[in-house]
C-alpha cells in the first residue's frame, strides 16, 4: 500500500479495521503497511493487536445464527479478522457452505415462489426475495447492502478527486459534494445518488471528466452565478 493513500486515510480518521474492509485486507496487513511507512494509526490503542478470538467464543455466535457482520461488532473486530478465526477453526455462519436450507426456503422452493415471508435474524419476519443464483434474500439487507455499498463508491470517488469543493474548499459531509461533469455531452453515467450502482473503474472513467462541487456552489454553477476556478481541472483518480 503506498503511503500517499494510507496517510490521506488516516487523516479522515478511518480506523485500521476501516481500511482494511475498504480494501478487502486483514487488519494485521494494514497495520504492517502503517507501521513500514512511518504512520500512526487512529485510536491506536484500539487498532492493536489483541490476540486472536477463541473457539468458543466464535461457536457460540456462530450458533446464536449471528452472520461475519454481526460477529464483528459483537467482539469489536473487523470482519476480515472474524473471518480469518473462523476459517481457522473450521467454523461458517448460516451462510456459509454446507448449510442447510431453513425450512420456510425449501417450501418457498417447491412453490415456485419468487418472494416469500420469512424470519431474518436482523429484521424479523419480512419479505425475501429469490435471487439470480437461486437464493431467497431478505429485501431490506438487500436494499441496506446496496445504500452502503453506493456509500463506499462515492467515499471512495470523492477521496480520489480531492476530499472537498473545488471553489470554496468544503468537505465536511459527503452527501453534499457532487461531481459536476465539465462537459456534460460526454456523460456516461451518473456519479450522485443512485449511479453510483455502477462498477468502480466505470465510475472513475466518469470521474475524470468532472470536477467536485457542494451543492452550494454547484448550484451557482449551475446558474452561472460563479465560474469553476481556471486552474481546476477534472482530475484522473490514482
Amino acid at each position: 500500500m503506498d503511503r500517499t493513500s494510507l496517510e490521506q486515510l488516516l487523516r479522515q480518521g478511518l480506523s485500521l479495521a476501516e481500511i482494511a474492509e475498504r480494501f478487502g485486507l486483514h487488519e494485521s496487513t494494514v497495520g504492517y503497511w502503517v507501521g513500514k511507512h512511518g504512520l500512526e494509526a487512529v485510536h491506536r490503542e484500539r487498532s492493536a493487536a489483541r490476540g486472536g478470538l477463541g473457539r468458543r467464543q466464535l461457536e457460540a455466535l456462530v450458533e446464536a445464527n449471528m452472520t461475519i457482520a454481526q460477529i464483528a461488532e459483537a467482539v469489536e473486530r473487523s470482519k476480515a479478522t472474524v473471518r480469518y478465526w473462523l476459517t481457522r477453526y473450521g467454523l461458517s455462519t448460516r451462510g456459509g457452505v454446507g448449510r442447510r436450507p431453513a425450512e420456510q426456503v425449501q417450501a418457498a422452493k417447491r412453490a415456485g415462489l419468487a418472494t416469500a415471508e420469512m424470519l431474518c435474524p436482523r429484521h424479523g419476519t419480512t419479505e425475501f426475495g429469490l435471487n439470480a443464483r437461486g437464493y431467497y434474500r431478505c429485501k431490506r439487507c438487500r436494499s441496506e447492502a446496496v445504500a452502503r455499498r453506493r456509500r463506499k463508491m462515492k467515499s471512495i470517488l470523492v477521496q480520489e478527486a480531492g476530499g472537498r469543493c473545488c471553489i470554496c474548499g468544503y468537505d465536511r459531509n459527503m452527501r453534499a459534494l457532487h461531481f459536476h461533469h465539465l462537459e456534460p455531452e460526454l456523460k456516461r453515467h451518473s456519479i450522485n445518488a443512485k449511479g453510483v450502482a455502477v462498477a468502480l473503474e466505470k465510475l472513475r472513467a466518469e470521474a475524470r471528466k468532472c470536477v467536485l462541487l457542494c451543492s452550494n456552489c454547484h448550484a451557482e454553477v449551475e446558474d452561472r452565478m460563479v465560474s469553476i476556478p481556471a486552474g481546476a481541472q477534472a482530475r484522473s483518480p490514482g
